[in-house]
């Protein structure tokens, strides 16, 4: 499998962002093609990896002060002023396990290391995402709080990345 490419979400990607989204419920919640628009806007920074020319995956990030209603967002934004919120990643199912999702968190962790103190996000524990669970935990992110949201439908583990210059 090659490298995933990774560039930035441009307006054509808006209706392939949709199409996997809504396919990758309920790991993310449904949106519509005018949300998908409005948030990759609100983006820090907004991401496509691509894989020989076709839309693999996408992922973007909201620093603090968004207008964005999400109850995981504003739990952060309670405890944190300086952050950026992975609010979205989605990589098309036959190509997970070939490097998608690390190179985007990769692309993330290099953008804002030295920027933003910490990268934040969340994932499903009812119902449980495990392979999600799993691979957050590979790259360093810790469990900071756990709310239930969609009602108490859902309960969501509230993770942290630490993005510290080493030496």
């Amino acid at each position: 499998m090659p490298t995933p490419l990774i560039r930035p979400f441009a307006i054509t990607d808006i209706d392939h962002a949709l199409a996997l989204n809504n396919a990758s419920v309920p790991h993310v919640n449904e949106l519509d093609r005018a949300e998908v628009q409005r948030l990759a806007e609100l983006a820090a920074c907004a991401l496509v990896a691509e894989i020989d020319g076709e839309f693999a995956g996408f992922c973007w990030v909201l620093g603090p002060g968004q207008p964005y209603a999400s109850l995981n967002y504003r739990w952060f934004s309670a405890r944190y002023d300086d952050f950026v919120y992975l609010d979205r990643i989605a990589v098309y199912d036959h190509l997970r396990r070939h490097g998608v999702g690390r190179a985007l968190y990769a692309e993330l962790v290099q953008r804002f290391t030295g920027v933003c103190p910490v990268l934040l996000c969340e994932v499903n524990v009812r119902p449980a995402n495990e392979a999600s669970l799993r691979f957050h935990s590979s790259l360093g992110f810790q469990e900071v709080g756990q709310q239930d949201t969609d009602g108490g439908a859902k309960t969501v583990s509230l993770l942290e990345l630490p993005l510290t210059v080493r030496r």
